[in-house]
């Protein structure tokens, strides 16, 4: 008899690029691995402000270092990451709020699209440098995901609602109890025990407590290029 599939929660946050390398990951295996792979839309400014942390680009030699890192990883892992050329507008002061509320409304009520439409928004800020603040920007990466425009724009008219924000709040929550201090965090759920890895970086490492073989970020039986 086949064991059930693990679970595994992915917090995460479009702004932030180190999550869309493990969600593009995450999202190659997990038709390949035995797990259940759970979504879930956070706020990292939420993250940050819990933990005490602070973005890694506002200490110079970090933002140097970032931008060289992301270019190699984006090149290995078949993801086209572009910095946006007003870094530090889009990081400090746009932020991702309407984004992730859009990301959790859409995770409450059309959860079949939440892949989608996170990568669309992932593609805009982290590849075409275009905005995902503005109603029309957030509307057209779920258009563009395949939503009509009659559903996402119920969805946008929801993100003011206490129940997304509050579900949001609520999310960003479980990942600081989790022991998160920036974003992605994995959560493994294994033999009734939690196991929380940080970063996009620990996938072998997640493999090897699943017992499952790791094939690199791009695994043989995927079509990856974005």
């Amino acid at each position: 008899m086949a064991s059930l599939p693990r679970t595994l929660e992915l917090f995460y946050d479009v702004l932030s690029p180190y999550s869309w390398l493990g969600f593009e990951i995450l999202c190659r295996y997990q038709n390949i691995w035995n797990v259940r792979l759970q979504l879930r839309p956070t706020l990292i400014a939420g993250i940050m402000k819990d933990s005490g942390n602070k973005p890694p680009a506002l200490l110079p030699r970090k933002a140097k270092y970032l931008i060289g890192d992301l270019k190699l990883l984006g090149q290995h892992m078949q993801i086209p990451i572009q910095f946006p050329k007003d870094f530090f507008s889009v990081i400090l002061d746009k932020g991702s709020l309407s984004a992730m509320r859009f990301l959790t409304a859409v995770n409450l009520e059309h959860p079949e699209m939440l892949e989608k439409v996170s990568r669309e928004l992932w593609m805009r800020v982290w590849s075409r440098d275009e905005d995902i603040t503005e109603p029309q920007s957030i509307l057209a990466a779920a258009e563009k995901a395949g939503m009509s425009t009659e559903q996402a724009r119920g969805l946008l008219e929801k993100i003011v609602t206490p129940q997304v924000k509050n579900q949001l709040k609520e999310t960003t929550d479980t990942a600081c109890k989790y022991g998160a201090f920036g974003l992605p965090i994995t959560v493994a759920h294994l033999d009734g025990q939690t196991h929380m890895f940080f970063g996009s970086d620990r996938m072998e490492l997640l493999a090897h407590l699943l017992g499952e073989k790791w094939m690199g970020p791009v695994p043989p039986a995927v079509t990856a290029r974005l």
